[in-house]
């Protein structure tokens, strides 16, 4: 039974903006790519600015995303700025890329993460991808049962992931034995820096996913500024504590030759016991960062919905639990999907990886363009928050994306090709979601 009328209420705080952030951020990146940092970088030094270069790249994003998100509200995101800027086909394209690749191979990407450290813990009748696929169903079943349970949820999870990861930090910093400072203690890959970089920035993603909660801030719009601060600083300072802590415990050389830093730092520290607390942390995480993707992954099914009757069944929402509750469910179904694919060719953390990056990137720099578009063409339009230093900072930003983009194709393999071939898949949907939008407004324009 369609409920219409139905629109998101306002029950989100700046508190539950900030946890999202931090939740999708700081999943398990910062427990995997601290060793490719390090083995890319000459220095304890170079090391560091890659990470605070990361923040900084990261803040010109959130500087150009809070001028988008304060003046159109919607919880379609980057969805909404790409229809006013480039028209609805562009829209489709990127909500279907988002529907079918993006958020479904996120969620499957720390869904394996998840599955490969809980199943260490639980007898062998429990394999990696049986967990993967339970978090998923757990999590989206908590999110149809209403938006409150599913951002209490977070704020609790995202709280436990800080304070183990701060265990963990705290026990690196005043534990570990301190190491001499490194100087080109270890020779950096033929990727060097700009290697670096690729994967602090990929640890980095995730902060633009505040903007598809702009609709229901319980405190309006402008409240999406500080929520994107806050969220961008907190993960920096975040990232600089770890890599402090790291290269304390264990030394550039043995930081770039860690498969599982965390784990090993631990393990130097407390013995196995402490690396079996790093493998329950690590699970923590992926499963906040799966929740907080699963709540706004399904936001854009939802608009893409309400703009095309082809997808009519998701842009219905659920008034009595205030969700989005077919697209969470047709997302979970993606991605537990994925989850099998995954299983099947066993590479599954790194197929998701291919498989998502070039499309996100890409999309990424249109959003960044839209902003240039949407100045031009909409000047009239009242502006509570401008990008700083217009046009520097989004320039800056656009160019960014097309570096990433650039090496998300050439650092990847087959998965990266599916990805796309995915994305392209979307314009024989094009046509016909196009006639029947068409089949539908003809009615209301003569009403």
């Amino acid at each position: 039974m369609r409920e219409k009328g139905a629109e998101p209420r306002k029950t989100l705080s700046v508190i539950d903006g900030v946890a999202l952030i931090i939740g999708i951020v700081v999943g398990t990146g910062i427990f995997k790519t601290p060793s490719l940092v390090a083995a890319n970088t000459g220095d304890d030094l170079q090391f560091f600015s890659a990470w605070v270069l990361g923040g900084l790249v990261s803040l010109i994003g959130a500087l150009c995303y809070a001028e988008l998100a304060i003046t159109y509200p919607h919880t379609g995101g980057d969805y909404h700025y790409l229809a006013r800027a480039f028209g609805q086909d562009a829209a489709f394209l990127f909500g279907w890329a988002r529907m079918t690749v993006i958020q479904p191979g996120s969620i499957a990407m720390l869904a394996f993460v998840f599955g490969d450290y809980l199943s260490q813990l639980l007898p062998p009748v429990f394999p990696p991808s049986l967990c993967a696929i339970l978090a998923i169903l757990i999590m989206t079943s908590l999110n149809v049962a209403g938006t409150r349970q599913g951002t209490w949820t977070q704020n609790a999870l995202t709280a436990a992931k800080i304070a183990g990861l701060a265990a963990v930090l705290a026990a690196g910093m005043a534990f570990a034995p301190s190491l001499p400072v490194t100087a080109a203690s270890t020779p950096p890959m033929d990727g060097s820096f700009g290697l670096a970089m690729v994967f602090v920035l990929l640890t980095f993603g995730g902060w633009n996913e505040a903007a598809y909660i702009s609709a229901e801030l319980r405190a309006g719009k402008r409240t999406m500024l500080p929520i994107l601060l806050w969220g961008v600083g907190a993960v920096t300072a975040i990232y600089l504590l770890a890599g402090f802590a790291y290269l304390k415990g264990l030394g550039l050389p043995a930081l770039a030759r860690s498969e599982v830093v965390a784990a090993d730092l631990m393990r130097n520290i407390f013995g196995e016991g402490g690396a079996g607390f790093v493998s329950v942390l690590i699970a923590v995480s992926a499963l906040g960062a799966i929740n907080a993707n699963i709540l706004t992954g399904a936001r854009t099914n939802y608009a893409l919905g309400r703009d095309f009757p082809l997808f009519d069944v998701l842009g219905r929402w659920r008034e009595k639990t205030n969700t989005p509750a077919n697209a969470l469910l047709f997302q979970g179904a993606i991605a537990s999907a994925l989850v099998l694919l995954g299983a099947f060719t066993r590479k599954g953390f790194v197929t998701m990886v291919e498989f998502t990056a070039p499309v996100f990137w890409l999309f990424f720099l249109l959003t960044g363009i839209s902003l240039f578009v949407l100045r031009r063409r909409e000047p009239e339009i009242s502006r509570p928050f401008t990008t700083p230093l217009f046009p520097l900072t989004p320039l800056l930003f656009c160019a960014t994306c097309i570096y990433m983009l650039r090496a998300s194709i050439a650092y990847t393999g087959i998965g990266a090709l599916v990805g796309l071939v995915v994305l392209f898949t979307g314009i024989l949907f094009l046509l016909p979601a196009r006639s029947k939008r068409k089949n539908r407004a003809m009615p209301e324009a003569l009403d």
